[in-house]
């Protein structure tokens, strides 16, 4: 059965693909869920911020990923 590849296609969906920065928060154990709750709207709602992954530790330390989408600005002219 013959193949229907085709690179350009490919190439269009790498270009047009959404770029992220990253950001990983490291939280300590005495800080309240709520407190953390909070910073995170925070970060959310003013920083566009969104959250990607959440991973708590045996100490109850926990690390928080963030991304949000770069944006790049292109000439008109």
């Amino acid at each position: 059965m013959p193949s229907h590849h085709t690179p350009a296609l490919d190439d269009t969906r790498r270009r047009s693909a959404p770029e992220y920065e990253q950001r990983v928060l490291t939280v300590p154990a005495t800080l309240s869920r709520g407190d953390l709750t909070r910073m995170l709207t925070d970060e959310a709602e003013l920083g566009r911020w969104e959250l990607t992954r959440t991973r708590i530790y045996v100490g109850g330390h926990r690390k928080i990923w963030l991304r949000r989408r770069i944006i790049r600005v292109r000439r008109t002219l």
